[in-house]
């Protein structure tokens, strides 16, 4: 394709498509047109990759996720398609602006945080790694919400992403598929039927998900709730306009919002329906697939690989069954071998309560056949293991993560610290009773989006140095390691390093007025605010940093610009008031004329995709500051390193497997282990000792209990305050003497500027490790037993 044949395209589509003409077109026609223009590029091998899929018999890998946090995807398509030089040159005949159509696509919102990401890097990497696989997930026409603030409180406005059209989905009316709730069951000896007294309708939305030099693509299908009978006429001509159009809103509430806060009886059922709705409309669709290719339904196991990503799909395990055994006549026992043998399950966390559970009245309510269903699970279970047997039913409730271990053939970790934590914890029982069934596979990101699109200045530098093969390869980077003594290579890392803070700086200026200093230590910490992330041990140490440059405001301090990010869950009021804290703290210390040349504290709002991948390039340093044995794995931590941001961390997650590989002297080690904070929680009041021992701490507290980042309502985070003094599960004050030490020495290391970049060059050379190519490789061999597709050729070829 030539810049003229691009620019012919864009023309054409922005007339034939979208009925527009070049003198009258705005930002939205021009980049909706040059979207469409890339689509047709990508379509036709998309096609040749699904035809491939069925001729070589490939085994397919489904990726089950509530979240597919895939940001904006034109620049991911240019780049992946090798079209970047043609486009600007078109767009340049043009007179168009690159980056401002860039910047005009919103942001998908189909995702919150990591397991979103994840689940997005991951299928551009299956895409670049050749192997057949779909993602399934919810066309969420809201996402989780957009935030922003309002007198520093964290507001819970709508994503509105979908009020424009999506030029990257295709709509299949064909793809339409019934999904029931509640009713009752017939029993038929072994059998059941089970008769719904609730249908709705779930249609499929197409993205295609097309991997490095265009050489495979895979699918991104996602539901959306119709009812099954639409406007209802006569209702509307009684007059009775509200209930008329009651079947669309209704059957549209299961795919409006991302998350419904469950904190009320009907938020835990909706999400519960979400669940189910988007699984077992994915399961059937499989099964169609696998059908119209087979008759032996044994076969299923060797042909398709279904990853349930977290517990929110591990509904598939009774539904998997229910679709075999009831609907297809086969065995029961046989029928959960095969269902076991076909899934497996990602787990993603290490917090009890974050593994879901639900009210035995609840299932059985909405979905009576699983609940009989998961009941024989577990009487099978005793069955193959005796006393011993965990039932995924018990107390009153049935618990996901169980049922999901039990029904899969394999339970992954997504660090090596998690995954053996996972065996010595939430699954010690289970792990006992089934030895070997849990492994490890590492998190990973994807170079072409979080290193070579968002961060050019540096991927240009390295391409330039060790030519572009890191790019589907990224452990290349440690070719970069004997250029790091070299003070030209360093100097350009560095410019690379300052010229993407001065673009970051003239942002907070223009979106934010925030005047910031690029000289400045840029200390990020960007990620779903929670206290186990601790975001409030970042807060006491800025506080108790702020009041020692109050008290000497001539001693020569390293300047610093704290910089957080990260949406609170609407029903999670502490962490809304972590959110509060933060902003109130913004304004008093950017207005301090004693300190603000020092220190400053930026919270952009509504963090995502598109502003992370604003953030990263640009930071010095990567706060990853959760507790020990609490964060599963990460995946910010991998893009901050891979962006050349040493790290200053806990032994949580990942970090023990990224201060391995860049060195620990490349990283800022602190805070107690796992195993330390297990036994300091022993330890009654462990929080109030922390706070006599250390007047940094006990200061910083008594400012925020006292109101001086509130004055007008003195008493608003002394609840924060108590919670810190007296409870302190996540043992923030006990890790606060060793932080406060870390960011000291952060603060001599960032004076010498040639060790720094040094550090920095050294996390981007050895982060290579850290590529989800590598992390998919991982599943293929360990878990789901796949291999690639031959490929087909370059796109760029």
């Amino acid at each position: 394709m030539t810049s003229a044949d691009m620019k012919s395209a864009i023309l054409h589509h922005l007339v034939y498509t979208l009925g527009k003409d070049a003198g009258h077109a705005q930002v939205y026609d021009w980049r909706m047109a040059l979207s469409y223009a890339v689509r047709d590029r990508i379509v036709d091998h998309w096609f040749e990759s699904t035809r491939r899929s069925y001729a070589e018999k490939c085994k397919r890998v489904y990726y089950l996720s509530m979240e597919f946090l895939i940001g904006r995807l034109l620049q991911d398509a240019i780049i992946n398609l090798r079209l970047e030089d043609i486009t600007l040159d078109a767009l340049s005949e043009l007179k168009l602006d690159y980056k401002a159509l860039l910047e005009d696509e919103p942001d998908a919102a189909l995702g919150n945080g990591g397991l979103g990401r994840l689940a997005a890097c991951f299928m551009e990497s299956m895409a670049t790694l050749g192997l057949p696989a779909m993602g399934y997930g919810i066309r969420y026409e809201n996402g989780l919400f957009r935030q922003s603030f309002e007198d520093g409180r964290q507001i819970e406005e709508p994503e509105d992403w979908l009020s424009q059209t999506d030029p990257w989905e295709f709509v299949r009316p064909e793809v339409s598929i019934d999904i029931g709730f509640g009713g009752h069951v017939q029993e038929m000896g072994n059998r059941a039927n089970w008769y719904p007294s609730e249908l709705l309708i779930a249609m499929g939305h197409d993205t295609p998900a097309i991997g490095w030099k265009g050489r495979w693509g895979n699918t991104l299908r996602l539901w959306e709730a119709r009812p099954m009978r639409g406007f209802d006429l006569a209702r509307f001509n009684r007059g009775d306009y509200a209930a008329a159009a009651e079947p669309e809103a209704l059957a549209r509430t299961l795919s409006r919002v991302l998350y419904p806060d469950d904190t009320t009886e009907q938020g835990k059922e909706l999400r519960l329906k979400q669940e189910y709705f988007f699984t077992a409309a994915s399961l059937r669709d499989i099964l169609r697939r696998f059908e119209s290719e087979y008759n032996d339904l044994a076969l299923l196991p060797r042909k398709a690989a279904i990853q349930m990503n977290d517990t929110h799909p591990a509904i598939a395990g009774p539904e998997l069954v229910r679709l075999l055994h009831d609907e297809r006549g086969m065995d029961f026992d046989e029928a959960v071998a095969i269902a076991r043998k076909t899934l497996s399950y990602t787990n993603h966390t290490l917090l009890p309560e974050a593994l879901e559970t639900w009210g035995e009245a609840r299932m059985g309510r909405l979905l009576p056949r699983h609940m009989q269903l998961i009941d024989r699970i577990d009487d099978l279970e005793r069955r193959e293991n005796g006393p011993r047997a965990i039932a995924s039913h018990r107390d009153g409730k049935v618990h996901m993560g169980t049922l999901g271990f039990v029904m899969s053939h394999k339970v992954n970790g997504v660090s090596a610290l998690h995954t053996e934590l996972m065996k010595t914890t939430v699954f010690k029982d289970l792990n006992e009773l089934h030895p070997g069934r849990i492994v490890n596979e590492t998190n990973g990101v994807t170079p072409r989006r979080w290193l070579l699109a968002s961060n050019p200045r540096l991927s240009g530098l390295i391409t330039e140095t060790i030519g572009e093969g890191w790019v589907d390869d990224l452990e290349q980077l440690a070719k970069l390691e004997p250029f790091i003594d070299d003070t030209a290579f360093l100097d350009r890392f560095a410019a690379a390093k300052r010229a993407n803070k001065d673009d970051l700086a003239r942002w907070f200026a223009s979106e934010l007025e925030v005047s910031v200093d690029p000289e400045a230590i840029f200390d990020i910490q960007v990620k779903r605010i929670h206290e186990y992330k601790r975001q409030h041990l970042n807060l006491l140490e800025t506080i108790a940093h702020w009041l020692e440059i109050r008290d000497n405001p001539n001693h020569g301090w390293t300047p610093r610009v704290k910089i957080f990010g990260g949406k609170a869950f609407p029903g999670y009021l502490f962490a809304k008031e972590i959110v509060h804290l933060t902003n109130d703290i913004a304004k008093v210390l950017n207005s301090d004329p004693l300190t603000s040349r020092y220190l400053k504290v930026v919270f952009p709002p509504n963090y995502n995709v598109s502003l992370a991948e604003r953030l990263i390039p640009a930071a010095d340093l990567s706060e990853q500051i959760s507790t020990a044995g609490k964060e599963a794995s990460g995946t910010g931590n991998m893009k901050f390193a891979l962006n050349g941001a040493p790290t200053v961390g806990t032994l949580d997650g990942a970090n023990v497997e990224i201060r391995e590989l860049v060195g620990a002297d490349n990283f800022f080690l602190f805070g107690m282990t796992a195993d330390e904070v297990e036994e300091r929680r022993k330890i009654e009041g462990h929080a109030a000792r922390a706070i006599a021992a250390d007047p940094r701490l006990a200061r910083a507290i008594e400012t925020i209990r006292s109101g001086r980042f509130s004055p007008e309502d003195p008493g608003r985070y002394r609840g924060i305050a108590d919670n810190l003094e007296y409870q302190d599960y996540f043992m923030v004050c006990s890790d606060f003497t060793d932080y406060w030490r870390a960011q000291r020495e952060i603060d001599t290391a960032f004076l010498d500027r040639a060790h720094w970049s040094r550090m920095a060059a050294l996390n981007t050379a050895r982060s290579g490790w850290f590529s989800s190519d590598r992390t998919i490789h991982g599943y293929m061999a360990d878990i789901w037993h796949a291999e690639a597709a031959p490929l087909v050729a370059d796109a760029a070829e």
